[in-house]
């Protein structure tokens, strides 16, 4: 999936600022798309010469002037064909922790578990923030309630699965590092 998308998903929501997309990135896609600031603002450079997005200048005292982006009807345009292209491929797990859990038998095995601990830590921060957004979205209604009155659906379903992400990190730490604390203890008692 190419960083237009996601932008113009998060675009979906408003006009915004490059500012304002790279800080409110982790709020609305990086549950499932990740960008530095930078790239980000490469990419609505560009997707505004292909009139995806436009751009009106906000004049500012004490400050740069600042930018505010909004999809064309090109831009909308081009969402409504990316959401009607054929399934790609699924993703694939591409994770450096993965590996060093892979070698963690001949590795260095305490450093593999702060590794996991490291990840769950990091795991139960999103979750919070996360469930933060997702009460901010529900805004005291019920589930149901909010499928059926919300004005737009998708962020909180793709919310959902970025919890589900990182509650199945959580789980998935928990009995790596159990197992390897069998397996540690285990080769200590034959010593």
């Amino acid at each position: 999936m190419a960083l237009r998308n996601a932008v113009m998903a998060a675009l979906l929501e408003g006009e915004a600022s490059g500012y304002d997309l790279a800080k409110g990135f982790d709020a609305t896609v990086a549950n499932f798309w990740m960008t530095t600031p930078q790239q980000l603002y490469r990419e609505l450079e560009r997707m505004e010469a292909e009139g995806l997005v436009t751009a009106r200048v906000i004049e500012q005292e004490r400050r740069p002037n600042k930018r505010l982006f909004s999809l064309t009807e090109a831009g909308r345009e081009a969402v409504r064909a990316y959401t009607a292209e054929s399934r790609g491929k699924p993703a694939v797990i591409r994770d450096e922790l993965l590996v060093k859990v892979q070698c963690a038998d001949v590795g260095d095995v305490q450093a593999v578990r702060s590794a996991i601990t490291e990840r769950m830590e990091w795991a139960t921060t999103k979750l919070a923030r996360y469930e933060k957004l997702r009460q901010r979205l529900l805004d005291g209604r019920s589930e149901e309630a909010y499928f059926a009155e919300a004005e737009r659906i998708g962020p909180y379903l793709t919310l959902l699965r970025g919890m589900a992400f990182e509650r199945e990190n959580l789980q998935w730490g928990d009995v790596a590092l159990r197992r390897l604390s069998q397996r540690t203890d285990a080769l200590h008692a034959d010593d």
